[in-house]
């Protein structure tokens, strides 16, 4: 091992010489910042004010109760026609609710559109992203009970 050692020789490669550095001025420093949170409320009041749908929630009415709860927690679990209006049951916990088209449903303003035999639409108002009020749509199946 001794005699391969010495007969071996040690190659070490030429660093090459550095790269000149060139300083370049910054002239983003005029320009807004992207990070400032006031561009963003800016750019969010002046879509507001371009979109200005005036569809908002009636806020001063009274809540009915079946506001109280999510779609999620509602069951519809029949019909019913009285005089040719169809009213929808729907069960929450263990109480059953009628309710009909023009009733309120569920925390996002929800109001009933429809009544079918087989679920009942529902209109939603909801806030998006940039604070604007938009419609949305939702259904409540009719639920099968299992025998």
């Amino acid at each position: 091992m001794d005699s391969v050692k010495k007969e071996t020789r040690v190659v070490v490669p030429k660093i090459s010489e550095p790269k000149v550095y060139v300083p370049v001025a910054y002239s983003g420093r005029a320009e807004l910042d992207p990070f400032n949170p006031t561009k963003l409320l800016v750019a969010l009041a002046r879509m507001k004010a371009e979109s200005n749908n005036g569809l908002k929630p009636d806020m001063e009415r009274r809540k009915e109760i079946l506001e109280a709860y999510s779609l999620d927690e509602i069951k519809m679990v029949g019909i019913i026609e009285r005089s040719s209006v169809r009213v929808a049951l729907l069960q929450v916990d263990k109480s059953v609710y009628q309710a009909k088209v023009g009733n309120y449903i569920g925390p996002n303003f929800g109001q009933i559109t429809k009544v079918t035999d087989t679920n009942i639409e529902i209109k939603e108002i909801v806030q998006d992203a940039a604070g604007e009020w938009t419609e949305r749509k939702a259904t409540l199946e009719l639920q099968e009970i299992k025998k």
